[in-house]
């Protein structure tokens, strides 16, 4: 090995420790790692920065501007709302729910439907009495396994064809992926309509579990006329910054104050709705002129009122509140919400709420505005997967709500006849949209992850680093002693789980463009057609369904799920396999 190669394999290597220890979010960790190779002169300004202008990166980037334009119009909520209105069992709610998500996922980024219908299928549950955790896991599945229908269901395909691209190959077309997407998926619904739904846990949903639960979470003391801070400030009456609580809402006569803010007067008579350690009220009772109303009948919902409402987020992989506590945060402050309750792995974090320090995947239970939905929907720092109303964007004419899903449909049908390129087709509706003024930029930006693009923008470069120094020839060399002398089917095993791996605990576009490289080094030593590599390294990067921090569906499950760790273990594994060999079988007689 040479010192380069030496090099861009530690670097490899630490770039994917810190990954796992989520030491700081993906993209800056990736992005990192690139700045060194730069630095150091093992990469080229224009190969370093290479992925920016990929085809395949800019197409993801459209897409989610295409994808934000279509979720924002309402009209898939509605569609399913009133397809599912007369299921009754669990099973044919099950082929009613994700039918049509499989459809959907096949040509609109997955993350965003999951988003969509998580809280549809919860209230769904709710009113039906099943348990959230029999859809929810499945939900995720089904969207991961439709997005392996074209091209462009996924950002892991349109990476992989960015990169074959920049190779000199072909590249996949629309349906490249579908004569294997389709047979996956259909085994897939096999495997959750049977074995997978005995498998599935029967767990309270975070939100059912704080009602069922409501007076850990929430106290109420009523300020008497004696309090020494009556008509001072929140700030001056000391009731900011407590020991384990929050104050999140005022009751005045029949009047809510919610958000309470720094500056808000209390008055006598106020009755202060505290969330958090309920267990530390006893340091507010020793306040003179606050007294505990033991015998309030408060209810979670009773905190809804015309200005506030409760709202269900889940902390994402790219959140800039990672690593961070609720009070370092100022998550008040800056959202402009209370968190009643934090929740990880299906168990409630107990302590001050203020102190606790935020990962992926927390569910967080917040009293929010009525316009939170609205402004923050597509924020990066968490998933909103739970509303009491609809967003005033889905109160829009007729004819505006179905124009994005009809400009979609037909760009799909210019780049299926090969009228437009992926690219050009995303990119000419987006301008529609544009001059339309269905979005704006504001929206625009919203809509698109950037810390997503950064992600898949920066492991071009590590790729183009690989390929450069020798390294993928290295390791290809390497996985050829261990699998070549047992037939194709064992090389292609070989890469498949390894991709899998690394999809599992990193991130699915960057686990395909480490791999790719290796298996196109494996596809030329072994003089096979480089395509078939490349396709099953891209359905390997996509098929996610062991852990929850693999996948950014799975995340978003997670917490309204009231699932654990090892129940995508259970659930996830032997779908996992199910994948894997039908997956090979396929593309060992289209492609070898």
């Amino acid at each position: 090995m040479s010192l380069e190669m030496i090099a861009v394999l530690v670097l490899i290597i630490g770039m994917l420790v810190c990954l796992l220890l989520e030491v700081a979010q993906p993209g800056m960790i990736i992005f990192s790692v690139l700045i060194i190779l730069l630095i150091t002169g093992i990469l080229t300004p224009e190969e370093a920065f290479s992925g920016l202008s990929n085809e395949g990166m800019l197409t993801v980037a459209l897409l989610f501007i295409v994808a934000g334009a279509v979720q924002k119009s309402g009209v898939i909520d509605r569609v399913m709302k009133y397809w599912l209105k007369n299921s009754r069992t669990q099973t044919d709610a099950m082929m009613r729910f994700f039918v049509p998500i499989a459809m959907f996922s096949a040509f609109l980024n997955n993350t965003p439907i999951a988003v969509t219908f998580t809280p549809i299928i919860k209230n769904w549950c709710e009113e039906h009495g099943f348990s959230p955790s029999k859809f929810l896991i499945p939900l995720s599945y089904v969207t991961i396994l439709g997005g392996t229908i074209t091209l462009m269901g996924t950002s892991t395909n349109l990476v992989v064809h960015g990169m074959l691209l920049d190779y000199g190959l072909e590249g996949f077309s629309l349906f490249t992926l579908t004569v294997i997407g389709i047979p996956i998926t259909l085994v897939g619904f096999l495997y959750l309509f049977t074995i997978g739904k005995k498998l599935l846990p029967d767990h309270k949903g975070f939100r059912q579990q704080v009602k069922e639960d409501v007076k850990s979470y929430i106290a109420e003391m009523e300020v008497e006329d004696f309090f020494p801070h009556v008509n001072q400030s929140v700030m001056k009456a000391g009731l900011r910054n407590l020991d384990g609580l929050y104050l999140i809402e005022i009751i005045r006569r029949n009047e809510r104050v919610s958000p309470v803010r720094n500056s808000t007067i209390i008055q006598a008579g106020d009755r202060l709705i505290f969330a958090g350690e309920i267990a530390t009220i006893a340091e507010l009772q020793k306040i003179n002129g606050l007294k505990l109303r033991t015998g309030t009948e408060l209810e979670l919902d009773d905190l809804k009122n015309g200005k506030t409402s409760l709202i269900e987020a889940v902390v994402s992989h790219q959140s800039v509140l990672l690593s961070k506590s609720i009070k370092q945060s100022q998550f008040r402050s800056r959202y402009d919400a209370g968190v009643i309750a934090i929740h990880r792995n299906n168990e409630r974090i107990h302590g001050k709420v203020g102190d606790v320090i935020l990962k992926p995947g927390d569910s967080l239970l917040l009293l929010a505005g009525m316009d939170f939905v609205e402004k923050y929907q597509q924020a990066n720092d968490f998933y909103v997967v739970s509303q009491l109303d609809p967003p005033k964007t889905l109160n829009q004419d007729a004819w505006r709500d179905w124009f994005s899903i009809t400009l979609f449909i037909g760009m799909i049908i210019v780049v299926s006849i090969g009228w437009l390129s992926m690219v050009k087709a995303m990119a000419l509706a987006v301008v529609i949209l544009f001059i339309t003024k269905m979005i704006h930029a504001e929206e625009a930006k919203k809509y698109i992850q950037f810390d997503v693009l950064l992600v898949i923008a920066s492991s071009f470069g590590i790729g183009v680093a690989m390929t450069k120094t020798g390294l993928a020839e290295w390791i290809a060399s390497g996985l050829l002693v261990v699998s070549a002398s047992s037939g194709i089917i064992v090389v292609l095993i070989v890469l498949y789980i390894l991709t899998n791996i690394f999809t599992e605990f990193l991130t699915n576009s960057a686990a395909a463009i480490l791999m790719l490289p290796i298996g196109l080094e494996m596809a030329q030593s072994l003089e096979l057609n480089p395509m078939g590599v490349a396709v099953l390294i891209a359905i390997a990067a996509s098929a996610s369904f062991i852990t929850p921090i693999g996948y950014q569906t799975n995340l978003i499950v997670y917490g309204p799920g009231g699932y654990k760790f090892s129940d995508y273990v259970k659930v996830g594994t032997p779908l996992s396999v199910l994948v894997m060999i039908t997956a090979i079988t396929v593309i060992y007689h289209v492609w070898f």
